[in-house]
């Protein structure tokens, strides 16, 4: 029988504020280059202040990842909490104008916080650096998951960010047991190294009783396994994780799984905001495993799907998806 859905993604709902910068407004502002760091609703405020021009559009990576599948036709839904607020409309309409269905209650308007945002400092060089105020999506609760969404899922795809809300381990059990208990599988993003430094234990525990389709960066996969060696990070994650994806900027993506092991090559393009890169990466990935294409296929679809993503503004996909897969012979 066909589910409803053939992936739900569970995440931080964001609204990005994309800003260029030089690397010396970063030193002279406090800003580590090229990582995400937690700040608080006066921080953000402060910062906002003092960038020059900024562009607003709807971000949050699972949600990136769920638009870029809804984007290319697959049927996809979102959970992310905003509030009743403009930021918190302006993302339910760009995440349900991709075609996603998003029904996530809102945190009402009286809600002592705000939707969360997202200041993306944008350097020279393309590199991202993310200030991140999480606002109500922080308190994601286990009411929150629909449990007759999560069993009409043929995948769900949690993001690594989640771990950092006080509730978020308990949702991500409840929805973890639902798509299970419904014959569904599980995929994780680990989303970002200081992330899996303050939760390494729960990540560890999940990776190795729960997660089918692992995503990660190349700094990602080191920090989690502690090593510095990636082709031993790379084996310790595959014998306890049935599909192991690991992406490595220029030098393309690695999938291990069944004693198997590709490399993928990137697709060469001019990088303008690395933002979302990964975000689409694995949605490209995903929308291919959930049509039935090889993994190898699907981490040529993820390839090309990033490279899109890194050659403009923003971490959402501007060109056609497909019509990209076409032209470089993957459909």
């Amino acid at each position: 029988m066909t589910k409803r859905f053939q992936v739900v993604g569970i995440g931080n709902a964001m609204v990005d504020v994309l800003a260029h910068a030089e690397d010396a407004f970063l030193a002279e502002n406090g800003v580590e280059k090229g990582i995400m760091q937690l700040i608080d609703r006066a921080r953000g405020v402060e910062l906002y202040s003092r960038i020059g021009p900024a562009q607003e559009m709807s971000g949050g990576s699972a949600a990136n990842t769920i638009a870029g599948i809804a984007h290319l036709g697959g049927r996809t839904a979102y959970v992310g909490k905003v509030k009743d607020d403009q930021l918190g409309a302006i993302f339910a309409h760009d995440l349900r104008a991709q075609g996603a269905v998003y029904e996530t209650p809102m945190a009402p308007s009286d809600h002592p916080d705000e939707t969360g945002r997202c200041i993306v400092l944008v350097t020279p060089d393309g590199e991202r650096s993310m200030n991140t105020y999480l606002g109500v999506t922080e308190f994601l609760e286990p009411a929150d998951i629909d449990v007759a969404m999560m069993a009409d899922a043929e995948w769900i795809f949690l993001e690594g960010y989640r771990f950092d809300g006080p509730m978020s381990h308990e949702a991500f059990e409840k929805a973890i047991g639902a798509c299970k208990a419904g014959g569904g599988k599980v995929s994780i993003t680990l989303s970002d190294p200081f992330c899996i430094d303050r939760h390494r234990a729960a990540f560890a525990a999940m990776l190795r009783d729960d997660v089918d389709l692992l995503f990660a960066n190349r700094a990602e996969m080191l920090s989690m396994y502690e090593t510095d060696d990636l082709d031993a990070a790379l084996a310790r994650a595959a014998a306890e994780i049935g599909i192991v994806v690991c992406t490595d900027s220029e030098n393309g993506a690695h999938v291990l799984s069944g004693g198997q092991r590709w490399h993928v090559p990137a697709v060469p393009t001019q990088i303008v905001d690395a933002t979302g890169a990964g975000d689409l990466f694995a949605g490209g990935f995903l929308w291919g495993i959930a049509e039935g294409h090889d993994l190898e296929t699907c981490a040529r679809m993820g390839n090309i799907a990033a490279s899109e993503v890194i050659s403009h503004l923003g971490a959402r996909a501007e060109a056609d998806l497909g019509a990209l897969f076409r032209q470089h012979g993957v459909l």
